[in-house]
């Protein structure tokens, strides 16, 4: 950033003092910060729900269903209605539409040259409840952190920790389908993570930041035990997410942020510390490697 100028919108930046990531007293930022308009996150959930519209239009339970495992849910929905609970209880299409749309699948990716599925299944969801969760999970986690840090370095990392999450569930997950944006979403509690750890200095209460942030995603990983949930594609999406913060969120030091109000003879203070230097050059290395 030059002059205070936001170079991903285009306009100048307001400068207000910032809480993080929920609005809670855990998260204040010792510093003015520039603030973003969230766009991306709205228009990444606009698009899922409008996938979701296609995957129901091609699906047709109406007319594909052989009834054999009961009747479309919501028929007067027509060409919309929902495959059978008993096929799919997230109120969904059925797993060959998915397939046929795009759903991660080792097979293919691996021997049919599809490597494409890495990245449309994670625009692909299961059903109802599984586009909700998710859309809810990214406007919670998403628009905070597109409005800290802006939609480009965001936009990166949601993409890339899809990619990376869907690596993962490929490798351990070779008799299934699976699709859903769950790998970037953890890739974006990730690098909430390490944005922590490598911009320590700027937190006023570290360590109830840490507590909550750490309880989060350990309830995530949990719920990720159950039946039919890929915790694969959560792992990689947060692995990646996890690297991807230390070299993407980087953010000044404090004694850097404050050395305006020093005397001119003061100390210089370095922008960045050691420890967010050697964070970012191991998460490169890491993602190089990986």
């Amino acid at each position: 950033m030059m002059g205070n100028r936001d170079l991903e919108r285009g306009t100048n930046a307001k400068n207000r003092n910032q809480s993080y990531y929920g609005g809670g007293g855990a998260y204040d930022v010792d510093y003015s910060d520039s603030q973003w308009t969230s766009w991306l996150v709205p228009m990444i959930v606009v698009a899922n729900v409008a996938m979701f519209v296609v995957i129901m239009l091609v699906n047709n339970c109406p007319k594909n269903h052989n009834g054999f495992q009961g009747d479309c849910v919501a028929r007067f929905l027509g060409r919309l209605s929902f495959q059978p609970l008993r096929e799919n209880p997230l109120f969904g299409p059925s797993s060959s539409t998915l397939d046929k749309l795009g759903a991660l699948e080792w097979n293919k990716i691996v021997h049919e040259n599809q490597a494409w599925r890495l990245i449309t299944s994670i625009w692909l969801h299961a059903g109802v409840i599984h586009l909700l969760a998710n859309m809810l999970s990214l406007v919670f986690i998403g628009i905070r952190l597109e409005q800290q840090f802006g939609f480009l370095r965001v936009g990166l990392i949601y993409l890339l920790s899809g990619i990376g999450g869907s690596v993962l569930s490929s490798l351990f997950i070779q008799n299934n389908i699976s699709v859903g944006a769950s790998g970037a979403l953890f890739g974006l509690l990730g690098a909430m993570l390490s944005e922590l750890l490598t911009n320590w200095t700027i937190y006023t209460n570290k360590i109830a930041a840490l507590f909550t942030l750490l309880v989060i995603i350990a309830i995530n990983l949990a719920i990720g035990i159950l039946p039919h949930v890929d915790n694969f594609a959560h792992i990689g999406g947060f692995m990646s997410g996890f690297l991807l913060g230390f070299v993407l969120l980087v953010r000044p030091q404090f004694d850097w942020l404050e050395r305006r109000q020093r005397p001119a003879d003061a100390r210089f203070a370095s922008k960045y510390s050691m420890c967010q230097y050697v964070f970012l050059i191991v998460a490169v290395i890491l993602l190089i490697v990986g």
